[in-house]
């Protein structure tokens, strides 16, 4: 229990966790236009923090004549109701979706408040494993303590209102929302939204940019396959789970891809070789990576969850 209970700590710490009001220097929630009808807050490059109310991924949403689709709720339900008034101050349409791109922390604290709102909740059917797990529930206490009071009794953990099984398109005010599951990928229950008329793709945490991304215990065989597959779409802007909005769609997927398959082809060459982890982390050259926010936080992490991947692959 008590190695759970540090691992827990670690990810949150890594940006699993919730966000919430302005203390001095912290970054405002503000709603920014990256393509037409579309908007997004993006969260910091940083440690989760009470300085910063661990306001560190991002959440999007799209207007249309019928309503509002959003995309994931933030990390507290604090952020999501300041996401809520920037929905608001742009549009009287009711909010009538909440797409939940996985079930990691810093995306889901916030479900409450769009659930209060009347917004249907719509996940990937594997969440439900993560939901009822004990890992959860040691996140969401691990967040009660380091993340008070923006994370604290109250905060709960919501299930969807509809659990998908495969891809769906939803129609609302003349456009079509692809809800199309990506996972095992970054999580086995990654969903990601492609909207064909603005050519614009959601992808959650299967993209990270201007920072390195956080691994944890993916699949980052399957991850590479996720992001082959949405180099397929005719895709201009992409709202990535973390970082700021691509308009290199196909340049930012590759960034992300190259540095997991740089860490399966290190790792996996050590750990094929019987090489020892620290030995075979200092041998290897991050030059390509080491400038990027997180890099000196994540990337050793990353690393051994690779390398022990591929020690598994190798059996």
């Amino acid at each position: 229990m008590n190695s759970i209970f540090s691992w827990v700590r670690v990810a949150v710490l890594l940006g699993l966790a919730g966000l919430l009001p302005l203390r001095a220097g912290a970054q405002a929630l503000h709603a920014q236009q990256v393509a037409p009808q579309t908007w997004m807050v993006q969260g910091e490059s940083a440690l989760g923090s009470s300085a910063n109310r661990n306001f560190i991924s991002n959440a999007a949403f799209v207007v249309t004549s019928e309503g509002v689709l959003v995309l994931d709720a933030l990390g507290s339900p604090a952020l999501a109701q300041a996401l809520l008034d920037e929905i608001r101050r742009i549009t009287p349409k009711p909010v009538r979706y909440l797409v939940v791109t996985h079930y990691h922390a810093d995306h889901i604290y916030g479900l409450q408040v769009f659930k209060a709102a009347g917004a249907q909740i719509i996940a990937q059917r594997d969440g439900q494993v993560y939901l009822h797990s004990e890992t959860a529930a040691l996140r969401l206490q691990a967040s009660r303590e380091e993340l008070f009071p923006w994370i604290d009794e109250k905060t709960m953990l919501v299930p969807a209102d509809r659990w998908l099984a495969g891809p769906t398109t939803l129609r609302l005010g003349g456009l079509d929302f692809l809800l199309q599951p990506a996972g095992p990928a970054h999580t086995p229950e990654d969903l990601v939204v492609y909207v064909p008329q603005l050519k614009v793709l959601l992808a959650g945490d299967l993209v990270f940019r201007g920072r390195v991304p956080y691994v944890g215990q993916a699949d980052s065989g399957k991850w590479i396959g996720a992001l082959d597959k949405l180099l397929g779409f005719d895709t201009t802007v992409i709202i990535p789970g973390h970082g700021p909005v691509s308009n290199t769609a196909r340049e930012d997927l590759q960034m992300t891809r190259d540095y997991l398959a740089y860490l399966r082809q290190t790792m996996g060459a050590a750990a094929r070789d019987m090489l020892p982890f620290e030995e075979a982390y200092a041998a290897t050259d991050w030059s390509r990576f080491a400038k990027l926010p997180l890099f000196g936080v994540a990337n050793r992490i990353n690393a051994y969850n690779t390398y022990l991947l591929m020690e598994q692959e190798g059996r």
